[in-house]
Parts: C-alpha cells; sequence; structure tokens
C-alpha cells in the first residue's frame, strides 16, 4: 500500500478504523468484478486503487444513526 495515498485518504476519512473498513469493502467489490472508478496508467494495487477512490472522492460512506442501529436489532 503506497503510503502517499494512505495519507491522502486518511485526510478524508480520518478515523483509521473507518478507513480501514471502507477499503475492505471496496476492495472486495472490486474482486468480484467491479470496475474501478479512477483511470490509472501505472498497475495500482486494489488497495491502492480503493484509497485513491476515497481521496478523488469518488466514493465515500455514511454512518448509520442511532434508530437505524436500534432498527435493525
Amino acid at each position: 500500500m503506497r503510503n502517499d495515498y494512505l495519507q491522502s485518504a486518511l485526510a478524508v476519512i480520518d478515523d483509521p478504523n473507518i478507513l480501514v473498513n471502507v477499503v475492505s469493502s471496496r476492495v472486495k467489490q472490486l474482486r468480484r468484478g467491479s470496475r474501478p472508478l479512477v483511470v490509472s496508467l501505472e498497475k495500482l494495487s486494489l488497495e491502492d486503487t480503493a484509497l485513491r477512490e476515497i481521496f478523488e472522492g469518488r466514493i465515500s460512506y455514511v454512518l448509520p444513526t442511532a434508530a437505524e442501529l436500534i432498527a435493525r436489532h
């Protein structure tokens, strides 16, 4: 994983735990055949692709509200 991509993504999603979850979810999608939302001339790992999508604003996340969490149970 490229450190510069990681630092740029952390500027967008400042909680490392949330960042790990967002990157993990996106990598799973990419492994299943989803197309990358960024174009790169170099060969990027799936993790770097996900990080780049985050810091370029191509993907984001929304935390569930307390009411949504309660409704799930």
